[in-house]
């Protein structure tokens, strides 16, 4: 994930995009990206909407993952080590 996220830094700096990524601004993005991916699958069932539109929500998947990785990265997140946490404490409530 480190290195992930190195490339998208290099990225985001070498089009000087990085001037105005901080914590808030990374969250809107993550929200509205997560709309659009949202948007293909309105007015259809799933099935139908990847069946008309697998690249698209494939691209916007993308685009959600790199905002959250970059959002991850300012505020000095380790995802894997969130996503275990998380789950224990899913497992402590949610029980089988």
């Amino acid at each position: 994930m480190k290195k992930l996220q190195a490339e998208i830094k290099e990225f985001t700096e070498e089009r000087g995009w990085s001037g105005n990524q901080d914590a808030r601004n990374l969250a809107i993005s993550i929200s509205l990206e997560s709309s659009e991916l949202l948007e293909h699958f309105q007015w259809m069932s799933g099935e139908e909407a990847v069946a008309l539109n697998k690249q698209e929500i494939v691209d916007e998947a993308a685009d959600v993952f790199i905002y959250l990785l970059q959002f991850a990265d300012l505020l000095d997140i380790d995802l894997e080590e969130a996503v275990r946490g998380k789950m224990k404490k899913n497992a402590v409530k949610y029980p089988v």
